[in-house]
C-alpha cells in the first residue's frame, strides 16, 4: 500500500485549476462534486481558490449504466444543485477518474437539469486506462497503475488517499 500527498495534490491542483479558469476569463464557476470523494475534493477546492459559491452535490447512482446489474439494492442519496445551470460555467469534481463511466453518468444528470455554458472536469487523480473517451481539464496527477492496484480516498477529515494491491 502506497500513501501520496493529498495534500499537495489538492494545493497542485487548485494552483492548476486557477490558471485554467483565468486563461478562460471564467469567473465564480459554479462546483458540483460527485458522490463521495468528489465532494470532498470540491470542498477543499472551494476552500483553497476562495469559491463562495454554494456547493452542487451529484449522486449519480441512477444514471449509471451497470445501476440494474447491481445485485444489492444501493444507497441513494439525492443530488442537489444550488443554482440552475443553464449558461453557467460548471466545475464538475471527482476523486479519480478511471473508467470514464462515472463522469459519463455525472454529464447525464447535470443535463437533466439544463444546459450549462461550459463543463470543467477536475480530478485529483486520473489513471491511464479508462475505457471511454474522457479526460480531465485540470488534473492534479496522472497514474498508470497495475489492473491489481486500486486508488482509494478516505475521508473527509483527514483526506487520505492510498494506492491499495489487492494482489491475491
Amino acid at each position: 500500500m502506497t500513501e501520496l500527498n493529498v495534500q499537495q495534490l489538492l494545493k497542485d491542483l487548485a494552483n492548476d485549476l486557477d490558471s485554467y479558469l483565468t486563461e478562460h476569463n471564467i469567473n465564480d464557476p459554479v462546483f458540483i462534486g460527485i458522490q463521495t470523494g468528489g465532494v470532498w475534493v470540491a470542498k477543499q477546492l472551494q476552500s483553497l481558490l476562495n469559491n463562495k459559491q454554494k456547493l452542487g452535490v451529484l449522486d449519480i447512482t441512477f444514471y449509471r449504466d451497470d445501476f440494474s446489474r447491481a445485485g444489492i439494492q444501493p444507497t441513494v442519496k439525492p443530488s442537489k444543485l444550488p443554482l440552475g445551470v443553464n449558461d453557467k460555467h460548471i466545475i464538475l469534481v471527482d476523486d479519480v477518474l478511471h473508467t470514464g463511466r462515472t463522469v459519463r453518468a455525472a454529464l447525464n444528470e447535470i443535463f437533466d437539469y439544463g444546459r450549462p455554458a461550459s463543463v470543467i472536469l477536475v480530478v485529483l487523480v486520473q489513471r491511464n486506462d479508462s475505457e471511454l473517451p474522457i479526460q480531465a481539464n485540470v488534473v492534479a496527477s496522472k497514474l498508470t497503475l497495475d489492473v491489481t492496484q486500486h486508488i482509494k480516498l478516505s475521508g473527509p477529515d483527514p483526506l487520505e488517499l492510498k494506492i491499495i494491491d489487492q494482489k491475491n
